[in-house]
């Protein structure tokens, strides 16, 4: 999965026949051809029920989390996925190694470890999808030490959520219970209880630090609950619980440069994680919604070309020909500020609203159109399996601006169109030649082979049509440009 950034680490252990793989001093992670990290997790899981703080009005806070975690550990397990790799992978080249003196390379059996979540009581577990991607071979390890065998029900990349079914005796173990992370506080107690580097059953506390993290590009869905309890590599798939013993989120990752918890990890919140996990059970899949637009984030200087006042939303760059979107009347240029009773401010968070709105559901979208709120139904689509990040993310924000110099610009005919892979759908424009470096031109992004298409919400139709809008402009001018198969959005200011 090679989304991961740099310093953002999946929290799971793998060890192979050779012995303990170690990175960063702290464990291995598998490293993409990037530099990028990730790793395999794995974690434990046992029964329990919904652990409610102690009755005793004299009891002191010390003692809440203790009858907490006391009773939440015992849904938690390791969760054990044995795997074969190349053995390139950890034998000191930067990454596995495809052949070996002209032969395939060889390959061994290697262990993920890592945690999950005992939830259901006919043995439904939850854990990371990279806990026991790829993985022949499953088995999990309860509180009381029992070891049992697990099947994949479904796995979800996007989300980085997999269901596995445990068979076996199932007695002694309680579901933990689930919880409502929207409900949740900054600042709110919360315990990781995991698996960690395979030493055995952990519990840490800590408090959430932050809600609603996207574009971490860690999954393709993001909503984290941010925490600085204490994650390390084999927490991945283990439970964020709160003090009422209820699991608000996932473990699943950690950022950290040297493979060790530095306080900052993440966790799907439940409210996400639920709705996946019943779609995996009954379908084996996600079908999410998919509204078909280019979307970007809305910054100050945007705001204002936009004349948004106070208002911030997710702005639409672009609307896919055929899409749910086209279909229901959006127009490039406006700015969602809700889905359904959802407020997004973020490309993140207005991605994760239709997604998990779902396939073929009809959502209220309110927008934002030449300074007037309007609200617009759309009968969502099913999200391809493969879409392109940036058809329904985001596309950065806007760079920073400055007077506009320093770019020449050509017409947009039959050569141009051929060189750059200009779609029939893009009728007209000028395409940016040259881009001096470092002139006011390369600080607002601009960047040859971009065709301009619009100057302050005015289509250019050629040369002298770009010319004479470029000179009827004021000081701040709102361009729409289309790059490498997206649209976006520019401000540029003298």
């Amino acid at each position: 999965m090679n989304r991961v950034k740099s310093g953002v680490i999946r929290a799971s252990v793998i060890s192979g026949s050779i012995g303990a793989l170690v990175a960063g001093g702290v464990a291995w992670a598998v490293a993409s051809a990037s530099g990028e990290h990730h790793d395999l997790a794995t974690a434990q899981a046992a029964p329990n029920a919904a652990v409610a703080p102690s009755p005793n009005a004299a009891a002191m806070p010390s003692d809440v989390v203790a009858d907490v975690a006391e009773r939440a550990m015992k849904s938690v397990v390791s969760v054990s996925a044995t795997k074969v790799m190349p053995t390139g992978m950890g034998s000191g080249f930067p990454g596995p190694a495809p052949f070996f003196f002209g032969l395939p390379a060889p390959r061994r059996e290697a262990q993920g470890l890592g945690s999950g979540v005992f939830v259901r009581s006919d043995g439904i577990v939850l854990t990371n999808h990279h806990v026991v991607e790829g993985a022949k071979e499953i088995r999990v390890t309860t509180y009381d030490r029992r070891e049992l065998p697990a099947v994949v029900l479904g796995s979800d990349e996007k989300s980085d959520l997999a269901v596995l079914r445990v068979k076996g005796n199932l007695q002694g173990l309680t579901p933990l219970p689930f919880g409502r992370s929207s409900s949740l506080r900054l600042g709110q107690t919360v315990l990781a209880i995991g698996n960690p580097f395979g030493v055995g059953q952990t519990v840490t506390q800590g408090i959430v630090s932050a809600k609603g993290r996207a574009d971490l590009g860690i999954t393709a869905n993001e909503d984290f609950i941010q925490t600085d309890a204490a994650i390390n590599p084999g927490n991945s798939g283990g439970a964020l619980v709160d003090l009422k013993g209820q699991l608000v989120g996932i473990n699943t990752a950690i950022l950290s440069r040297t493979g060790g918890n530095v306080g900052i990890g993440f966790a799907i919140p439940s409210d996400m994680v639920k709705p996946i996990m019943e779609a995996l059970i009954s379908k084996g899949q996600v079908d999410r919604g998919w509204l078909g637009v280019g979307i970007q984030d809305v910054d100050s200087e945007m705001g204002e070309a936009l004349e948004l006042g106070s208002r911030r939303g997710v702005l639409i760059a672009e609307v896919r020909p055929d899409s749910p979107a086209e279909r229901a009347g959006l127009k490039p240029g406006d700015v969602v500020t809700r889905v359904g009773a959802t407020q997004v401010q973020t490309t993140g968070e207005l991605r994760n609203a239709v997604a998990l709105a779902g396939a073929n559901k009809k959502v209220e979208l309110t927008i934002l159109r030449d300074g007037k709120e309007r609200t617009i139904s759309v009968a969502l689509g099913k999200a391809p399996d493969r879409e392109d990040r940036s058809a329904e993310s985001g596309s950065g924000q806007s760079p920073a601006s400055n007077s506009l110099d320093g770019f020449t610009v050509q017409p947009l005919d039959r050569d141009a169109r051929q060189q750059l892979h200009v779609p029939a759908r893009i009728e007209r424009g000028v395409v940016v030649a040259e881009v001096e470096p470092g002139s006011a031109a390369a600080r607002t992004g601009l960047r040859p082979g971009d065709v301009i298409l619009e100057v302050d919400r005015r289509p250019v139709d050629g040369l002298q049509s770009f010319e004479k809008l470029w000179k009827g402009a004021g000081d701040k001018k709102l361009l729409v440009v289309y790059r490498q198969g997206r649209t976006l959005f520019l401000v540029t200011r003298r």
